[in-house]
């Protein structure tokens, strides 16, 4: 998609995250929180299973925009994290245009679970041309 109008919706529907899946990010990222990784070390501290790292999350929103746009077309991006995700959760990540002007989109963004929790919200600014 290269031209966007107020109201588009990219959508990106993400793999299952997995325990695999968490350890190759952990390696990737150098976070090797035991929260993410470490069942055991999570049932210390009375966290009943590991979760994945927001900033996983995050990048599934950034392939959201750059499946969407040339990296060089985002022109700020941000986020907050709202809620954990679980292991083995299929999160949704989506996009929706709120107004376009002076040369510029304005989204507002979103990774969500299956029963509708909300993990990330966030919003970026892409150039329009």
């Amino acid at each position: 998609m290269t031209t966007l109008t107020q109201g588009d919706r990219l959508t990106l529907e993400c793999p299952r995250i997995t325990r695999t899946a968490l350890a190759l990010y952990a390696g990737a990222s150098g976070d090797h929180n035991p929260v993410h990784i470490d069942l055991d070390a999570c049932r210390a501290v009375g966290i009943d299973d590991v979760f994945a790292h927001g900033m996983l999350s995050m990048a599934y929103l950034g392939r959201l925009l750059t499946d969407a746009v040339p990296q060089e077309r985002i022109a700020s991006y941000e986020v907050r994290f709202t809620s954990i995700t679980p292991v083995n959760s299929t999160p949704t990540c989506t996009g929706t245009v709120t107004r376009v002007e002076d040369g510029l989109a304005h989204l507002d963004l979103i990774v969500s679970l299956p029963d509708g929790t909300v993990t990330l919200r966030g919003s970026a600014v892409l150039t329009t041309d």
